[in-house]
């Protein structure tokens, strides 16, 4: 049985939140965005900066399009989405060091970061459900 440090730590090494990946974008670190949905859900909308993959694609994919020793963060569309833990389990059986964003695309939005679609840059909203709003 392993302790909770032990537990913990070891969720904080495979995963992150929108604001800690919103932060690195910012800050510049080295670091590819992946959005593990289906081709309409990409359509619909995605995070500024993303790479489109579906995770049933990485396996085929994933080693053509993005350097081994990259890494990873992965994102599906909720927390209700497991998505973003299949792309991040194919990332890991190829040998990359990836995290999953947990809230994925929907708590992203609802912290009104960055997005768009097809025509561009989409509305940036912030729910107070989610963030302090500060004025």
């Amino acid at each position: 049985m392993i302790d909770a440090a032990t537990y913990f730590a070891a969720r904080l090494a495979h995963e992150t939140d929108p604001s800690d990946v919103y932060a690195a974008q910012k800050a510049g670190d080295r670091l590819t965005l992946v959005d593990v949905r289906s081709d309409e859900a990409w359509r619909q909308g995605r995070i500024s900066g993303a790479v489109h993959l579906p995770y049933r694609e990485i396996p085929a994919r994933a080693a053509q399009e993005i350097p081994l020793g990259t890494p990873i963060v992965v994102y599906c569309w909720s927390p209700g989405c497991n998505a973003g833990t299949r792309g991040a389990l194919e990332f890991a059986r190829l040998g990359y060091e990836v995290r999953e964003m947990i809230g994925g695309y929907e708590y992203w939005v609802r912290e009104g970061q960055p997005t768009e679609n097809d025509a561009g840059a989409l509305p940036r909203t912030f729910d107070p459900l989610t963030m302090v709003l500060r004025g």
